[in-house]
C-alpha cells in the first residue's frame, strides 16, 4: 500500500526528495504517489491513443471503452459486454489535450486530500463509484441517445464533492503540514453552514448548469456532460462518510478538529 493515513503510517510528499528546502519551507510538489500514477495513466492511454494506435484501432477502442446511454437498449446478448464496463472505463479516456490537461489538474488538486485522507484501495473504489454514478445520471437524462462520453470529470466532481467535507479549512497550514493535523469529516449540514463550502457548491452548479443551457466552457464547442459532473458531484458530497466507512465527528460526540486544535476556521 503506497499510503495508508489511518494507520499513521505517511508517505514523505514528492519534494522532500529536493534538498534545496529547508525544514520550515515547504515542497515543491506536495503530490501523493497514488495520484501521480492516475495522470500517468489518463495521460498514457491518451498518447496510445493518438500517437501510437492506428486510427482504425483508436477508434474500435474509443466504441469499446465510452459510455453510452443506447447501449442498455439493445438487447445484450446482441452486443459485446462493453456495457457492464464503460460506466467506469469512459473515465480513462479523454476527447483532446485540452480536455485531459482540464481533468488533470482539477484531479491534482481535490483528489490529493481525498487520496490523502481515505488511502489508495478507497481511492480506486471512490473512483469506481462515482465514474458509475456520473454515467448513470448521464444516462438518464440522455436515455437512447447515441452518444459516447468520455473524460474523467465525473469522477474529479466526487472528489470536490467529497473534499467539501473536510478540505476547505485553510488557516495556518504550515502548522497543518507539521503536525499532519487531519480535520475532521463534516456532516452535510455542517459543512454547508462553513461560507466558503456555499460559495464553491453556488459556483459550481452555477457553471455547470450554465453549460447545461449551452454556455461553451473556456470557448470549447464540444458537448460537455454537465449531467455526469453533477452525478459525481452529489455522489461524492452526500455520501463521502457512508463511502469511506468514517464517522462523523458530532457522531463521536466531537468539534470538528480545526476547533479542537485551537485552530481557527475563516467563516
Amino acid at each position: 500500500m503506497m499510503e495508508d493515513e489511518k494507520a499513521g503510517e505517511r508517505e514523505a510528499p514528492l519534494g522532500h526528495l529536493d534538498q534545496g528546502h529547508g525544514p520550515d519551507e515547504p515542497p515543491v510538489f506536495n503530490i501523493p504517489k497514488g495520484i501521480v500514477y492516475s495522470l500517468i495513466l489518463l495521460a498514457g492511454i491518451y498518447t496510445m491513443q493518438n500517437m501510437v494506435l492506428g486510427h482504425d484501432l483508436s477508434d474500435w477502442l474509443t466504441f469499446e471503452l465510452a459510455f453510452s446511454p443506447i447501449r442498455y437498449l439493445v438487447p445484450f446478448s446482441q452486443q459485446s459486454l462493453a456495457w457492464l464496463w464503460t460506466p467506469v472505463t469512459y473515465s480513462l479516456l479523454h476527447g483532446s489535450l485540452e480536455h485531459l490537461a482540464f481533468n488533470s489538474l482539477w484531479l491534482a488538486a481535490f483528489g490529493t486530500p481525498v487520496y490523502r485522507r481515505i488511502g489508495p484501495i478507497q481511492f480506486i473504489a471512490l473512483w469506481i463509484v462515482s465514474a458509475a454514478a456520473g454515467a448513470g445520471l448521464h444516462a438518464y437524462v440522455n436515455w437512447g441517445e447515441p452518444t459516447l462520453m468520455v473524460g474523467a470529470s465525473g469522477v474529479v466532481s466526487a472528489f470536490m464533492g467529497g473534499a467539501c467535507r473536510f478540505a476547505f479549512v485553510d488557516k495556518d497550514r504550515r502548522f497543518l503540514r507539521h503536525t499532519h493535523h487531519e480535520f475532521a469529516l463534516l456532516g452535510i449540514g455542517e459543512a454547508l453552514s462553513q461560507r466558503n463550502v456555499r460559495v464553491f457548491v453556488l459556483v459550481w452548479f452555477a457553471i455547470n448548469i450554465a453549460i447545461a443551457f449551452g454556455m461553451p466552457l473556456f470557448g470549447s464547442q464540444a458537448a460537455i456532460a454537465w449531467d455526469a459532473h453533477i452525478g459525481g458531484f452529489l455522489l461524492g458530497f452526500l455520501g463521502f462518510s457512508s463511502l469511506i466507512g468514517e464517522r462523523l465527528a458530532t457522531e463521536r460526540g466531537q468539534r470538528p478538529a480545526c476547533f479542537r486544535s485551537g485552530l481557527q476556521a475563516p467563516f
